[in-house]
């Protein structure tokens, strides 16, 4: 059965050339041209991921990806035009796990719908207790964490910054769900505190901490944990 994508975008254009490369990598495709439409074929086709132009008729992709994360926890693109950062922390706090700003490049797309369906997927799958990132280990059973075999020594709270960045991996966390989760909703503003300690963590995981090729920072947004190429 193929992998279902619902793309969400009025622009029928910009549909059309979508659906056709998507089809040719074997995905099924339903295009809805307005909010409304998307909410009625999350529901009642269940796509397996969803894009989302944040600028749609009747309901807009904000208020799309609000309704949908009040019952589903199925991924969510955003498709947008504005590179505004504000836009882009408001869209992620909203409930969506990724956006891509106009133009993007079919190849980065494609590479954005893999990472969210394997995040999807684990979701709604026990994957066992201990994960693997190329050499990095975390057993979260015994709060262990290794690097080619070598255990590293890593304070309770850079382990939880860990957990937590490597569980959404491929996708951007902002600031502000950072903190919250971390420290408590009354750190949300805290940037300096999760500045310093995710420079503790790159220390200890990264091989090179001064160009870190894991914990990749979102100016102005957030952070993303990249799982290096397999």
């Amino acid at each position: 059965m193929s992998i279902r994508l619902l793309l969400a975008d009025d622009e029928l254009q910009i549909g059309r050339l979508l659906k056709a490369v998507l089809e040719s990598e074997g995905y099924a495709i339903q295009i809805a041209t307005d909010g409304q439409i998307a909410l009625d074929l999350v529901a009642r086709w269940r796509p397996d991921l969803v894009l989302i132009e944040l600028r749609l008729p009747v309901v807009d992709g904000y208020e799309v990806c609000r309704r949908v994360r009040d019952w589903s926890q199925v991924p969510i693109i955003v498709l947008t035009v504005c590179d505004g950062e504000d836009e882009k922390v408001a869209l992620l706090d909203m409930g969506a796990d990724d956006y891509l700003t106009k133009p993007f490049s079919v190849r980065e797309l494609l590479a954005r719908i893999r990472v969210a369906l394997r995040h999807g997927a684990r979701l709604y799958r026990d994957g066992g207790s201990v994960v693997t990132f190329g050499s990095l280990q975390i057993d979260r059973a015994r709060r262990l964490v290794t690097d080619d075999g070598h255990e590293l020594r890593l304070t309770p709270t850079e382990y939880n910054l860990l957990v937590l960045l490597s569980g959404h991996a491929g996708n951007v966390l902002t600031h502000r769900m950072i903190l919250r989760t971390i420290w408590g909703p009354h750190s949300e503003n805290d940037l300096n505190t999760l500045r310093v300690f995710v420079t503790q963590l790159r220390r200890k995981i990264e091989a090179n901490p001064a160009s870190p090729t894991l914990i990749i920072t979102e100016p102005g947004v957030g952070y993303r944990f990249r799982p290096p190429d397999r």
